[in-house]
């Protein structure tokens, strides 16, 4: 909070005279976060360029991931991630029904989460000593790894795995019948 109030040049209790807790202050940041990212992608991209995209915004911001990642957990914010991923899915996949595309949008957007999570820790332990590492060539090998479980989450949606989104059934509890 101190941090973003020096950069608006107030103090941290005057940025609740705007937001009712720390909580709803994470949430519009995460809201501009990820809106940042989505708005250079074209309302009819596919799921592959909305995840990239969203990966690419949590990436430019410091501690972006986790702002992100702490306002979904509590179901607070950044839920326009969630709707361009699934309504992608849509799109692209062979079933428009609710369920099989709202269980893809869910996983790409923790798998995503998760990724850039590690990303901006791993980039931030090689910024403070804490590790040695190439970090240009570690953010390329992390970068295709994230585009390789990108296209794999795709294929088990689109059917070019054992059996597709179409084929998929649960029981109430969630399990696989």
């Amino acid at each position: 909070m101190r941090r973003i109030a020096g950069a608006l040049g107030i103090q941290p209790s005057a940025l609740y005279w705007h937001f009712d807790s720390k909580q709803a202050l994470l949430a519009a940041v995460a809201d501009r976060i990820v809106d940042d990212g989505l708005r250079a992608i074209p309302a009819d991209a596919g799921v592959h360029a909305v995840a990239h995209g969203l990966r690419d915004a949590l990436l430019r911001h410091r501690d972006g991931a986790d702002i992100v990642i702490g306002t979904q957990a509590l179901a607070l914010g950044a839920g326009d991630a969630h709707r361009r991923l699934r309504d992608a899915l849509r799109r692209d996949g062979d079933d428009p029904r609710e369920g099989p595309a709202q269980t893809g949008a869910t996983t790409l957007l923790h798998f995503t989460l998760g990724h850039a999570t590690i990303v901006q820790q791993r980039l931030q332990a090689a910024r403070l000593g804490v590790v040695t590492a190439d970090v240009a060539s570690e953010a390329r090998e992390l970068a295709a790894q994230f585009d390789a479980g990108v296209r794999a989450i795709l294929r088990g949606l689109t059917g070019a795995g054992k059996e597709s989104i179409r084929q998929q059934r649960t029981t109430n509890d969630g399990y696989r019948a």
